[in-house]
Protein backbone atom coordinates (compact mmCIF):
# COMPACT_ATOMS: atom_id res chain seq x y z
CA UNK A 1 0.00 0.00 0.00
CA UNK A 2 0.95 3.19 -0.67
CA UNK A 3 1.72 4.62 2.82
CA UNK A 4 -0.76 7.51 4.08
CA UNK A 5 1.13 8.48 7.07
CA UNK A 6 -0.86 11.45 8.59
CA UNK A 7 -3.75 10.21 11.28
CA UNK A 8 -6.27 13.01 9.21
CA UNK A 9 -5.88 12.25 6.36
CA UNK A 10 -6.12 8.21 7.07
CA UNK A 11 -9.50 9.24 8.41
CA UNK A 12 -10.59 11.22 5.36
CA UNK A 13 -9.98 8.10 3.32
CA UNK A 14 -11.92 5.70 6.08
CA UNK A 15 -14.89 7.73 7.21
CA UNK A 16 -16.28 9.56 5.03
CA UNK A 17 -16.29 7.47 1.70
CA UNK A 18 -20.14 7.48 2.18
CA UNK A 19 -22.42 9.38 4.67
CA UNK A 20 -20.98 13.01 2.97
CA UNK A 21 -23.12 15.50 4.94
CA UNK A 22 -26.30 17.03 3.10
CA UNK A 23 -25.58 20.33 4.84
CA UNK A 24 -24.46 23.75 3.39
CA UNK A 25 -21.14 22.94 4.88
CA UNK A 26 -20.32 19.90 4.76
CA UNK A 27 -16.38 20.13 5.03
CA UNK A 28 -17.05 22.20 8.28
CA UNK A 29 -19.00 19.28 9.82
CA UNK A 30 -16.35 16.88 8.63
CA UNK A 31 -13.66 18.96 10.24
CA UNK A 32 -15.77 19.16 13.11
CA UNK A 33 -15.55 15.86 13.38
CA UNK A 34 -12.03 15.24 12.24
CA UNK A 35 -10.43 17.63 15.12
CA UNK A 36 -9.68 20.24 12.48
CA UNK A 37 -10.54 23.00 10.17
CA UNK A 38 -12.59 23.64 7.18
CA UNK A 39 -10.04 24.92 5.47
CA UNK A 40 -7.53 21.90 6.76
CA UNK A 41 -10.57 19.48 5.09
CA UNK A 42 -10.63 21.33 2.01
CA UNK A 43 -6.85 21.53 1.45
CA UNK A 44 -6.42 18.11 1.95
CA UNK A 45 -8.56 16.62 -0.11
CA UNK A 46 -7.17 18.66 -3.13
CA UNK A 47 -3.70 17.63 -2.47
CA UNK A 48 -5.16 14.04 -2.59
CA UNK A 49 -6.73 14.43 -5.29
CA UNK A 50 -3.66 16.21 -6.88
CA UNK A 51 -1.94 12.74 -5.79
CA UNK A 52 -4.12 10.70 -7.36
CA UNK A 53 -5.96 8.82 -4.15
CA UNK A 54 -8.95 10.04 -4.63
CA UNK A 55 -10.94 10.86 -8.25
CA UNK A 56 -13.46 12.74 -6.89
CA UNK A 57 -16.00 14.27 -3.73
CA UNK A 58 -19.23 12.54 -4.79
CA UNK A 59 -21.49 10.32 -5.79
CA UNK A 60 -22.36 6.97 -7.34
CA UNK A 61 -26.31 5.69 -8.24
CA UNK A 62 -27.93 2.45 -8.26
CA UNK A 63 -27.11 0.92 -11.31
CA UNK A 64 -29.90 1.44 -14.08
CA UNK A 65 -31.58 3.50 -11.26
CA UNK A 66 -31.55 6.47 -13.16
CA UNK A 67 -29.76 5.92 -16.31
CA UNK A 68 -28.53 2.87 -17.92
CA UNK A 69 -25.22 0.81 -18.30
CA UNK A 70 -23.56 -2.43 -19.31
CA UNK A 71 -20.51 -4.43 -18.75
CA UNK A 72 -19.19 -5.26 -22.08
CA UNK A 73 -15.71 -6.69 -23.29
CA UNK A 74 -13.90 -7.86 -26.46
CA UNK A 75 -10.80 -9.88 -27.31
CA UNK A 76 -8.07 -7.36 -28.93
CA UNK A 77 -5.39 -8.56 -30.84
CA UNK A 78 -2.04 -7.99 -28.87
CA UNK A 79 -0.71 -5.57 -31.53
CA UNK A 80 -3.67 -3.45 -31.99
CA UNK A 81 -4.86 -2.85 -28.30
CA UNK A 82 -3.40 0.58 -27.83
CA UNK A 83 -5.15 1.53 -31.06
CA UNK A 84 -8.19 -0.56 -29.79
CA UNK A 85 -8.77 0.90 -26.14
CA UNK A 86 -7.97 4.35 -27.28
CA UNK A 87 -11.04 3.91 -29.38
CA UNK A 88 -13.01 2.34 -26.30
CA UNK A 89 -11.98 5.49 -24.03
CA UNK A 90 -13.06 8.02 -26.39
CA UNK A 91 -16.43 7.11 -26.15
CA UNK A 92 -19.11 9.11 -24.59
CA UNK A 93 -20.75 7.12 -21.40
CA UNK A 94 -17.28 4.43 -21.09
CA UNK A 95 -16.61 5.06 -17.55
CA UNK A 96 -14.31 1.75 -16.60
CA UNK A 97 -11.64 0.19 -19.26
CA UNK A 98 -9.43 -2.56 -18.05
CA UNK A 99 -6.96 -4.53 -19.29
CA UNK A 100 -7.38 -8.14 -18.19
CA UNK A 101 -6.10 -11.99 -18.12
CA UNK A 102 -8.05 -13.74 -20.73
CA UNK A 103 -8.92 -14.30 -24.12
CA UNK A 104 -11.88 -11.81 -24.27
CA UNK A 105 -8.89 -9.08 -22.47
CA UNK A 106 -10.34 -5.61 -22.47
CA UNK A 107 -13.45 -5.71 -20.11
CA UNK A 108 -15.35 -2.01 -19.83
CA UNK A 109 -18.47 -0.37 -18.52
CA UNK A 110 -20.77 1.42 -20.93
CA UNK A 111 -23.03 4.07 -19.26
CA UNK A 112 -25.80 6.38 -20.50
CA UNK A 113 -29.27 8.41 -20.63
CA UNK A 114 -30.99 5.23 -21.52
CA UNK A 115 -30.26 1.77 -23.33
CA UNK A 116 -30.44 3.21 -26.44
CA UNK A 117 -27.28 5.32 -25.81
CA UNK A 118 -25.70 2.07 -24.63
CA UNK A 119 -26.44 0.05 -27.45
CA UNK A 120 -25.61 2.70 -30.24
CA UNK A 121 -22.32 3.39 -28.37
CA UNK A 122 -21.90 -0.66 -28.54
CA UNK A 123 -22.38 -0.84 -32.05
CA UNK A 124 -19.93 2.31 -32.70
CA UNK A 125 -17.36 0.06 -31.19
CA UNK A 126 -18.24 -3.32 -33.23
CA UNK A 127 -17.99 -1.09 -36.04
CA UNK A 128 -14.78 1.01 -35.33
CA UNK A 129 -12.88 -1.99 -34.24
CA UNK A 130 -13.99 -4.88 -36.35
CA UNK A 131 -14.39 -6.65 -33.18
CA UNK A 132 -17.14 -9.01 -31.73
CA UNK A 133 -18.48 -7.41 -28.30
CA UNK A 134 -20.09 -9.17 -25.58
CA UNK A 135 -22.90 -7.30 -24.02
CA UNK A 136 -23.67 -8.39 -20.25
CA UNK A 137 -26.27 -6.48 -19.13
CA UNK A 138 -26.88 -6.87 -15.04
CA UNK A 139 -29.86 -8.74 -14.16
CA UNK A 140 -29.53 -8.14 -10.03
CA UNK A 141 -26.98 -6.60 -7.76
CA UNK A 142 -26.09 -8.36 -4.60
CA UNK A 143 -23.47 -5.54 -3.30
CA UNK A 144 -22.27 -3.33 -5.66
CA UNK A 145 -21.14 -0.24 -3.33
CA UNK A 146 -17.32 -0.39 -3.89
CA UNK A 147 -15.34 0.82 -0.55
CA UNK A 148 -11.69 0.01 0.32
CA UNK A 149 -10.69 0.61 3.97
CA UNK A 150 -7.00 2.18 4.83
CA UNK A 151 -6.46 -0.20 7.71
CA UNK A 152 -7.40 -3.59 6.84
CA UNK A 153 -8.84 -5.74 3.63
CA UNK A 154 -11.09 -4.36 1.29
CA UNK A 155 -14.25 -2.95 3.15
CA UNK A 156 -17.09 -4.93 3.75
CA UNK A 157 -20.02 -3.33 2.40
CA UNK A 158 -24.30 -3.99 3.05
CA UNK A 159 -26.37 -5.27 0.74
CA UNK A 160 -27.75 -3.35 -2.19
CA UNK A 161 -30.60 -1.74 -1.10
CA UNK A 162 -34.01 -1.64 -2.45
CA UNK A 163 -34.20 1.29 -5.14
CA UNK A 164 -37.77 3.33 -5.12
CA UNK A 165 -37.53 5.41 -8.63
CA UNK A 166 -40.90 6.71 -8.19
CA UNK A 167 -39.61 9.52 -6.61
CA UNK A 168 -37.36 10.88 -9.69
CA UNK A 169 -38.57 14.44 -10.49
CA UNK A 170 -37.34 16.48 -13.51
CA UNK A 171 -33.98 18.38 -12.55
CA UNK A 172 -33.01 14.96 -10.67
CA UNK A 173 -30.32 13.33 -13.63
CA UNK A 174 -28.87 17.25 -14.00
CA UNK A 175 -28.37 16.99 -10.31
CA UNK A 176 -27.01 13.61 -10.39
CA UNK A 177 -24.82 13.96 -12.94
CA UNK A 178 -22.89 16.75 -11.05
CA UNK A 179 -22.65 14.35 -7.99
CA UNK A 180 -21.11 11.60 -10.18
CA UNK A 181 -18.65 14.16 -12.25
CA UNK A 182 -17.74 16.11 -8.23
CA UNK A 183 -18.42 18.20 -6.15
CA UNK A 184 -16.43 21.62 -5.98
CA UNK A 185 -14.20 21.84 -3.22
CA UNK A 186 -15.04 24.68 -1.42
CA UNK A 187 -16.91 25.78 1.59
CA UNK A 188 -20.36 25.64 0.08
CA UNK A 189 -20.04 22.96 -3.04
CA UNK A 190 -24.30 22.23 -2.74
CA UNK A 191 -24.90 26.01 -3.33
CA UNK A 192 -22.12 26.09 -6.23
CA UNK A 193 -24.06 23.20 -7.44
CA UNK A 194 -27.33 25.12 -7.54
CA UNK A 195 -25.38 28.46 -9.15
CA UNK A 196 -24.78 25.72 -11.93
CA UNK A 197 -28.38 24.23 -12.33
CA UNK A 198 -30.18 27.69 -11.61
CA UNK A 199 -31.61 26.43 -8.37
CA UNK A 200 -31.41 27.08 -4.83
CA UNK A 201 -29.15 25.25 -2.08
CA UNK A 202 -31.78 24.48 -0.27
CA UNK A 203 -33.53 22.73 -2.64
CA UNK A 204 -30.59 20.80 -3.98
CA UNK A 205 -30.00 19.37 -0.34
CA UNK A 206 -33.97 18.37 -0.78
CA UNK A 207 -33.38 16.49 -3.68
CA UNK A 208 -30.52 14.96 -2.45
CA UNK A 209 -31.20 13.37 0.50
CA UNK A 210 -34.52 12.35 -1.72
CA UNK A 211 -32.42 10.24 -3.77
CA UNK A 212 -30.52 9.01 -1.18
CA UNK A 213 -33.34 7.69 1.12
CA UNK A 214 -34.69 6.35 -2.23
CA UNK A 215 -31.83 4.47 -2.70
CA UNK A 216 -30.90 6.35 -6.21
CA UNK A 217 -28.01 7.54 -4.53
CA UNK A 218 -26.45 4.13 -3.53
CA UNK A 219 -22.49 5.98 -1.88
CA UNK A 220 -21.83 9.67 -1.43
CA UNK A 221 -18.70 10.42 -0.16
CA UNK A 222 -14.62 10.66 -1.17
CA UNK A 223 -14.27 8.37 -3.78
CA UNK A 224 -11.04 6.88 -4.00
CA UNK A 225 -8.92 5.24 -6.29
CA UNK A 226 -7.92 2.07 -5.27
CA UNK A 227 -4.92 1.06 -6.77
CA UNK A 228 -3.07 3.92 -5.82
CA UNK A 229 -3.89 3.41 -2.46
CA UNK A 230 -2.24 -0.16 -2.55
CA UNK A 231 -4.88 -2.27 -3.91
CA UNK A 232 -3.36 -3.20 -7.22
CA UNK A 233 -4.57 -6.65 -7.53
CA UNK A 234 -7.87 -6.00 -9.06
CA UNK A 235 -9.76 -9.65 -9.68
CA UNK A 236 -13.15 -10.45 -11.96
CA UNK A 237 -13.99 -14.11 -10.79
CA UNK A 238 -16.89 -15.48 -13.13
CA UNK A 239 -19.24 -18.01 -11.82
CA UNK A 240 -20.46 -20.63 -14.22
CA UNK A 241 -23.46 -21.42 -11.74
CA UNK A 242 -26.71 -22.62 -12.51
CA UNK A 243 -29.48 -19.82 -12.33
CA UNK A 244 -31.88 -21.49 -9.69
CA UNK A 245 -28.77 -21.42 -7.57
CA UNK A 246 -27.83 -17.69 -7.90
CA UNK A 247 -30.38 -16.35 -5.32
CA UNK A 248 -28.39 -18.28 -2.55
CA UNK A 249 -25.03 -17.89 -3.50
CA UNK A 250 -25.05 -14.39 -4.30
CA UNK A 251 -25.43 -12.68 -1.07
CA UNK A 252 -23.12 -15.27 0.62
CA UNK A 253 -20.71 -14.02 -2.42
CA UNK A 254 -21.29 -10.19 -1.57
CA UNK A 255 -21.02 -11.28 1.91
CA UNK A 256 -17.52 -12.54 2.57
CA UNK A 257 -14.51 -10.02 3.36
CA UNK A 258 -12.04 -9.31 0.57
CA UNK A 259 -15.33 -9.26 -2.15
CA UNK A 260 -16.02 -5.90 -2.94
CA UNK A 261 -18.66 -6.25 -5.67
CA UNK A 262 -20.67 -9.20 -6.77
CA UNK A 263 -23.59 -8.99 -9.10
CA UNK A 264 -25.86 -11.41 -11.64
CA UNK A 265 -25.32 -10.32 -15.22
CA UNK A 266 -26.99 -11.84 -18.37
CA UNK A 267 -24.59 -14.51 -20.14
CA UNK A 268 -23.92 -14.79 -24.01
CA UNK A 269 -25.04 -18.18 -25.37
CA UNK A 270 -22.64 -20.32 -26.87
CA UNK A 271 -19.77 -17.71 -25.96
CA UNK A 272 -19.49 -16.78 -22.13
CA UNK A 273 -21.92 -18.62 -20.15
CA UNK A 274 -21.16 -17.15 -16.66
CA UNK A 275 -23.54 -15.84 -14.71
CA UNK A 276 -22.49 -14.86 -10.99
CA UNK A 277 -19.46 -12.29 -11.25
CA UNK A 278 -17.78 -10.50 -7.66
CA UNK A 279 -14.72 -8.72 -7.73
CA UNK A 280 -11.96 -9.22 -5.34
CA UNK A 281 -9.54 -6.21 -4.46
CA UNK A 282 -6.31 -7.42 -2.44
CA UNK A 283 -2.95 -5.69 -1.96
CA UNK A 284 -1.36 -8.92 -3.67
CA UNK A 285 -2.01 -11.26 -5.77
CA UNK A 286 -1.57 -14.32 -3.23
CA UNK A 287 -4.09 -12.14 -1.16
CA UNK A 288 -6.25 -12.30 -4.00
CA UNK A 289 -6.62 -15.70 -4.28
CA UNK A 290 -6.50 -16.53 -0.84
CA UNK A 291 -9.99 -14.66 -1.12
CA UNK A 292 -11.00 -16.39 -3.87
CA UNK A 293 -10.20 -20.08 -2.07
CA UNK A 294 -12.42 -18.98 0.81
CA UNK A 295 -15.12 -18.35 -2.05
CA UNK A 296 -15.10 -21.76 -3.41
CA UNK A 297 -15.18 -23.28 -0.17
CA UNK A 298 -18.52 -21.90 0.50
CA UNK A 299 -21.29 -24.37 0.34
CA UNK A 300 -23.46 -22.29 -1.79
CA UNK A 301 -20.42 -22.40 -4.53
CA UNK A 302 -19.17 -26.55 -4.58
CA UNK A 303 -18.35 -27.46 -7.46
CA UNK A 304 -19.20 -24.39 -9.33
CA UNK A 305 -16.83 -24.04 -12.22
CA UNK A 306 -14.90 -20.47 -12.36
CA UNK A 307 -12.69 -18.14 -14.26
CA UNK A 308 -10.72 -15.39 -12.32
CA UNK A 309 -9.47 -12.17 -14.65
CA UNK A 310 -6.63 -10.29 -13.02
CA UNK A 311 -6.79 -6.94 -13.91
CA UNK A 312 -3.57 -5.86 -15.94
CA UNK A 313 -3.71 -2.45 -16.45
CA UNK A 314 -6.20 0.39 -16.12
CA UNK A 315 -7.57 2.28 -19.55
CA UNK A 316 -10.07 4.63 -18.08
CA UNK A 317 -11.92 5.31 -14.45
CA UNK A 318 -14.40 8.00 -14.24
CA UNK A 319 -18.04 8.78 -13.52
CA UNK A 320 -21.02 7.47 -14.98
CA UNK A 321 -22.75 9.56 -17.63
CA UNK A 322 -26.89 10.21 -16.33
CA UNK A 323 -27.27 12.51 -18.85
CA UNK A 324 -25.98 13.98 -22.08
CA UNK A 325 -24.27 17.13 -19.88
CA UNK A 326 -21.90 13.98 -18.75
CA UNK A 327 -20.32 13.34 -22.26
CA UNK A 328 -17.58 14.88 -21.20
CA UNK A 329 -17.07 13.86 -17.96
Amino acid sequence: MERIGDPVDIRLLDDWQRDLPIVSRPFAAMAEKLGCSEQDVLTRLENLKASGRITRVGATCAPNSISASTLAALSAPVETLEHVAEIVSDQPGVNHSYLRENHWNLWFVVTGPDREHVDQTLDRIRCQTGLQVLDLPLVRPFNVDLGFKMTGRSDQQLAARPVRKEVIEEGDREILQALTTGLKTCARPYQALANELGSSEDAVLKRIEILQDAGIISRLGVIVRHRALGWRSNAMVVWDIAQDRIASAGPVLAALPGVTLCYERRPVERVWPYRLYCMIHAQSRNMALDTLTEASLLPELADVPYRILFSNRCFKQTGAMISHRGAAA
